[in-house]
């Protein structure tokens, strides 16, 4: 069967384009907000989740491979995956603020819009979230759907179809097949969180170093820092003419931005001393997620989030999948299969990754100062203190400069669209 029989129609969102494009790219937010919030507030998380794991079991999706998987995850060779993805269901509560998406021609089905894959490693425990173009143009495996049609394998669709053809399960087969990864975890939220989640951390700090005007979105904001939440945090995360080349992939590079801020934020004292806010988050967080069976566990959400809680700023790298654009379309992007290897590579290996990659006018975010380092007890310092003196890593990785992406440790600012 050749792509052109494919029975749903979608909109290419990779370049410029009249129509908005949707907003669920705002879910890996919420996503990245869940896994967080499990790290910081261990306690806290453990009641909310087994308060909630009857309605998180009963939604749980089987991944395929994860049957006989060990009970302990130190038990799981090379560290673990878990698969975040956002679909763009539109929910009553927030359908208004995504205009055509929810109302007009391109409302129809569920597309995974949001794909991450977060791989904690062994020891040193480090933590790298890959995102992957909602356009990228792959081979999609045969899936089974929830009603039990099997949809048989395609050659080249985007990757934000897999969802439609077989849910989570669809997504994490499709991800293992390209990466080789094998994905031991998998969520999926919607939409509607995000507001939900800014909310109740009190919003985000963003940073920008230009002004941006997005008619599109109607976000305004003038040069400098400012927190975000609400609807402002939906604009500022929706925004793709609003930065750099205003493509998709310059999105991706500001929302890593806000994805740094807010690791930044949820594993600060202050956050992690409030019992309400974390008892919200993560209430907010479950109230949103469809598991995989084996991430419906309660003890296995602890497991999770000891194994990640004291992990450096510098451990914690956000990077865009390599792609080039796709000869057969424009507003589409193919695997840079070269530079992807290198960086699954260096990844295996547990190396602490260097992003070489120099951002430029087109990119969405430009990189100006270091935050502080993140001291042992996992407090943040004063922006003036002086960083403890660290052993300098062995393991190095300089990835290939056609991967964009940054540490937790680094300042991103977005690079607006008023020059």
């Amino acid at each position: 069967m050749s792509p052109s029989t494919r029975r749903r129609r979608t909109i290419a969102r990779h370049g410029q384009q009249r129509t908005p494009g949707a907003v669920s790219q705002l879910l890996k937010f919420i996503a990245i907000g869940l896994a967080v919030v499990l790290v910081s507030g261990i306690g806290v998380a453990a009641y909310v989740v087994y308060d909630l794991s009857s309605t998180v079991t009963a939604n749980a999706v089987e991944l395929e491979g994860t049957e006989e998987l060990p009970p302990d995850i130190g038990e799981y060779k090379g560290g673990f995956n878990l698969l975040l993805t956002g679909v763009d269901t539109c929910e009553e509560a927030y359908a208004h603020y995504f205009g055509e998406r929810c109302s007009g021609a391109d409302a129809e089905g569920t597309l995974n819009d949001v794909n991450l894959l977060v791989h904690v490693s062994e020891e040193p425990r480090r933590i790298t979230v890959v995102s992957f173009p909602r356009d990228l143009m792959i081979p999609i495996p045969e899936c089974e759907d929830a009603e039990g049609n099997v949809h048989s394998a395609m050659s080249k669709q985007p990757l934000n179809t897999a969802y439609t053809d077989g849910g989570l399960n669809c997504v994490a087969k499709t991800v293992t097949k390209l990466t080789g990864q094998e994905i031991q975890f998998a969520a999926s939220v919607t939409f509607g969180g995000v507001i939900e989640i800014t909310n109740a951390i009190g919003g985000v700090d963003v940073c920008l170093a230009n002004p941006i005007k997005d008619r599109y979105t109607g976000l305004d904001m003038t040069a400098g820092t400012h927190t975000v939440q609400g609807l402002e945090a939906l604009q500022f995360l929706r925004t793709r003419h609003g930065v750099g080349d205003g493509s998709d992939l310059g999105r991706i590079g500001n929302q890593q931005q806000y994805m740094s801020s807010l690791v930044r934020k949820l594993i600060s004292s202050d956050t992690l001393g409030n019992v309400p806010v974390m008892l919200k988050l993560a209430n907010t967080g479950l109230s949103n997620l469809e598991a995989s069976t084996s991430l419906a566990d309660p003890m296995k959400i602890v497991q999770i989030a000891l194994a990640v809680k004291s992990v450096p700023f510098e451990d914690i790298v956000f990077l865009q999948y390599p792609t080039g654009t796709d000869s057969d379309n424009p507003n589409k992007v193919v695997p840079n299969k070269a530079a992807a290897q290198a960086m699954w590579d260096a990844i295996n290996q547990n190396a602490q990754l260097q992003v070489t990659h120099e951002n430029t006018s087109n990119d969405g975010v430009v990189v100006t100062d270091p935050v502080p380092e993140t001291p042992a007890d996992g407090t943040v310092p004063d922006a003036g203190a002086t960083p403890p003196a660290t052993e300098e890593p062995t393991n190095v990785v300089a990835l290939p400069d056609s991967i964009k992406g940054n540490s937790a440790a680094q300042q991103t600012c977005s690079n607006g669209n008023v020059r």
